[in-house]
């Protein structure tokens, strides 16, 4: 078989797939416990003795690190939730298949992107 004329991924390539999109998913896991348990702790890092002045400085700034860890999390969220659909994809061989050309998509594009449905080809006609 021609390599240009393979139309999926083998069994063996999808499995090598799988495994590193579960570890992928777990790492995502983890980092989003992390922000999750940051921007839900009280933030009182002992700051009720030093200056009114500095103290509205510190809860201004603690507000705005709460707020870009809410975005991270929900990235974070966002970003588990396309592996577990390329999981998906790969239970129905249809991974690392472009849902636009319909050609594969590059090894090493996966393999940076494991969730990415669209070629290179197809993501610069997007622009």
């Amino acid at each position: 078989m021609a390599k240009d004329l393979k139309v999926r991924y083998s069994d063996k390539e999808l499995e090598e797939f799988r495994v590193l999109i579960e570890e992928k998913i777990e790492k995502a896991k983890s980092h989003l416990e992390l922000l999750k348990s940051s921007y839900m702790n009280d933030g009182n890092n002992g700051t009720d003795d030093t200056a009114p002045t500095f103290k509205a400085f510190e809860e201004g700034s603690e507000t705005m690190s709460k707020e870009a860890n809410t975005q991270l999390a929900i990235r974070q969220e966002k970003f588990i939730r396309d592996l577990k659909n390329a999981l998906l994809r790969i239970e129905n061989k249809t991974y690392g298949i472009c849902r636009v050309t319909g050609k594969l998509i590059n090894k090493e594009r996966l393999k940076l992107v494991p969730h990415a449905t669209l070629s290179i080809e197809a993501k610069n006609m997007q622009k």
